[in-house]
């Protein structure tokens, strides 16, 4: 972030794990797949130095900008593109970035989001409803809180943000439209559901599920995962850090498929799938941050990082 001339960048969760997780060589070729302000990038730049090249996509045309600012001592070894992940292999196809040694994605809003005002991502300030990754995306925030029916609303709070009263808030939503900002949305939230106590604010889960919907993000993982395997080099990795169930639950679902010979479903007699596997799991289980960086960085509590190599 850029302020009043002064460059502050927040640390990215989980930075030791995941360098140590992508197991970066000099000279290596790496993309990271959500850039964000370049922190994971440029740790990479210098662990992969001498001849070490980075290609760093985003949706978020503000992210690539203060990025590129941020690499451009790397100008010769980095490139970053205003690109959605979901097309990450053409992306690296029509650069010639192919293989590569390690993958990452680093998932969720960007610190850069959350901080910047008139996004909406932030339930602590009265920024217009957007939640737009990309501005050339249509749907906003605002068209989903002011004119999808209650029942629909319903829907995508409980599925999306697991939301137990997420009815109770549907109905509620739609009983004080128009609603034109997120701090407006969020003090309507905690009136039907008051935090008594809860660490988390009431409205995260229902900013959470509006923000998935709005950027497509469950849909985008799934085909961004499948891309970057096919762009690993033998040995190479992918890392995932994901910050809720849902997430969490498509990679290591997608680590276990990609990590079996057969996907036949069970009690198939005579395996019929062809399905070879592609990756192994180097974690079986997810790494999580510390307590010293989640007391320094609150952020960072619900991360979960896996980790696969292909083989």
């Amino acid at each position: 972030m850029i302020l009043m001339g002064l460059e502050l960048h927040h640390e990215p969760v989980m930075m030791p794990e995941s360098m140590q997780a992508l197991n970066v060589l000099p000279g290596g070729r790496y993309i990271d797949a959500t850039l964000g302000e370049g922190g994971h990038s440029k740790s990479i730049l210098q662990a992969a130095d001498p001849g070490g090249q980075v290609l760093g996509l985003d949706a978020d045309a503000e992210a690539i900008a203060v990025a590129t600012h941020r690499l451009a001592e790397f100008n010769d070894s980095f490139q970053a593109l205003n690109v959605n992940f979901r097309d990450v292999r053409a992306t690296a196809l029509q650069h010639s970035f192919v293989p590569v040694h390690g993958v990452l994605f680093d998932l969720g809003v960007s610190s850069l989001q959350l901080d910047r005002e008139s996004r909406g991502f932030s339930y602590r300030r009265a920024d217009p409803l957007d939640m737009r990754f990309s501005f050339d995306q249509h749907i906003t925030a605002s068209d989903i809180v002011n004119e999808y029916a209650e029942s629909e609303l319903a829907d995508i709070i409980f599925h999306l943000g697991e939301d137990r009263a997420a009815r109770r808030i549907a109905r509620e939503i739609v009983r004080n439209r128009p609603i034109n900002n997120s701090l407006q949305l969020a003090e309507i939230i905690e009136r039907v559901n008051p935090r008594r106590g809860k660490r988390a604010h009431p409205a995260t889960k229902t900013f959470q599920a509006i923000r998935i919907t709005v950027n497509d993000e469950m849909s985008a993982l799934s085909t961004a995962l499948e891309q970057a395997v096919s762009l690993l080099g033998q040995g190479g990795r992918l890392v995932v850090i994901s910050y809720h169930s849902l997430e969490d639950r498509i990679v290591k679902n997608f680590i276990r498929k990609q990590g079996s010979d057969c996907i036949c479903p069970p009690g198939t007699p005579v395996c019929r799938c062809d399905h070879l596997a592609t990756v192994r799991a180097i974690t079986r289980r997810p790494l999580v941050p510390t307590e010293s960086e989640i007391a320094s960085n609150p952020r960072a509590r619900s991360a979960k990082l896996r980790v696969a190599e292909r083989i």
